[in-house]
């Protein structure tokens, strides 16, 4: 696989709400760990379309691999400003990743003008990947659940990987059980 699109969750899906919340490194470690076992089997190139929370966390775990590994960052958000209404410390952390992604292009010109550009979106990025890892509770899937379906609907032995709950669980008991404080 040289190709893989990111999604996940939205901060506030996850009832994170502060960037320095301690949830957020557990996400960030989860997902290196994986992108670490793509990049030993090939791993090229990492497609977001740069939403808040798990998307914009995966950008920046890829820029910190960008050097070491050669891992490269695409961001393809589905319009033009999507960040305009995002507080501004997240607007500001998607700007930076946008800036330096390794290629930046919105799908649309223009703002946001229906739903018909979050579909074609997710669409474009499983179109243009080999396969995709998604930060998912099946139980409660939130917004990442239309990217999840038209992944699954996807034909010609599309991959799915998930990091779940239970992955997530492993990882703070990793990181704690480094701590030598803990």
């Amino acid at each position: 696989m040289k190709v893989l699109a990111i999604t996940g969750y939205k901060p506030m899906e996850i009832n994170i709400f502060k960037s320095d919340d301690e949830r957020i490194a557990y996400i960030k470690t989860a997902i290196e760990k994986r992108l670490i076992g793509f990049i030993e089997y090939g791993l090229e190139w990492v497609l977001i379309s740069g939403k808040m929370g798990v998307e914009l966390w995966t950008g920046e775990v890829v820029l910190d691999l960008r050097e070491k590994y050669g891992l490269k960052l695409a961001v393809i958000p589905p319009f033009e400003n999507q960040e305009e209404r995002w507080p501004e410390p997240i607007r500001q952390v998607y700007q930076e990743i946008a800036a330096i992604a390794d290629f930046y292009r919105p799908l649309y010109k223009g703002g946001y003008s229906g739903p018909y550009q979050y579909q074609a979106n997710n669409k474009w990025l499983i179109d243009k990947s080999d396969g995709c890892l998604l930060l998912l509770d099946e139980e409660f899937p939130g917004s990442n659940r239309y990217f999840y379906q038209e992944a699954k609907e996807t034909e010609g032995g599309y991959s799915i990987y998930l990091i779940t709950p239970a992955d997530l669980e492993d990882v703070v008991e990793e990181m704690r059980m480094m701590d030598p404080e803990y």
